[in-house]
């Protein structure tokens, strides 16, 4: 089984894939390859910064937007966006702008906005995860966080409070976001990772 981990200069890869080989991956393609990412069995795209410059970035591959398209959205691959890559899922971010996201779940990335002055952001640090809707990946627990923007609109399986509910996970089909870090939210993280290497939806 082919584990793709999407290189487009805008992820953790190291701590990504040091996560994935603990949680029982052994053929990882760390990979900006768009034909690799088409016929791989399983797809991760991570994602640390800014909305508008990942998209930006990850469109710059060449051909990996319509690669992404055929294997996730038309063939089915199992699929695990993170943080930035989570968010990518949605249709826009609206972090310096509105930009356009991948479309695949009908929501848009905002600003935190908490009324509570003890509410920071970025929202920081370990924080419960608790499902909202039934989905074999997502259990309750404890998991690491590090972000300013948050998704809101469909398709949400899972909050966090932060001054409110938070976006936490999202999930459609054969698709996963998670807003949180499971390469940093040690065994909730990896045992989330091991159900991933496993899922068969």
């Amino acid at each position: 089984m082919t584990i793709a981990l999407i290189d487009y200069g805008a992820g953790n890869l190291h701590s990504v894939h040091n996560a994935l080989r603990a949680a029982g991956a052994t053929n990882i393609a760390v990979t900006a390859d768009a034909d690799v990412v088409a016929k791989a069995d399983r797809i991760v795209l991570p994602g640390v910064g800014a909305f508008a410059a990942c998209a930006g970035a990850l469109r710059a591959v060449p051909g990996m937007i319509e690669a992404l398209e055929l294997r996730v959205r038309k063939q089915g691959a199992p699929f695990l966006g993170i943080c930035v890559g989570m968010q990518l899922m949605a249709e826009t971010g609206e972090e310096y702008g509105v930009h356009a996201g991948l479309g695949w779940m009908k929501g848009t990335v905002a600003l935190l906005t908490p009324t509570d002055p003890a509410a920071k952001v970025p929202h920081m640090g370990w924080n419960d995860v608790v499902p909202t809707l039934p989905h074999p990946l997502i259990e309750p627990g404890e998991a690491y966080f590090l972000h300013s923007y948050a998704y809101r609109g469909a398709d949400v399986i899972a909050t966090t409070e932060h001054d409110g509910p938070v976006t936490a996970a999202i999930g459609r089909d054969t698709m996963l976001g998670l807003q949180f870090h499971p390469e940093k939210s040690q065994r909730y993280g990896l045992a989330l990772l091991e159900r991933f290497l496993t899922w068969r939806p």
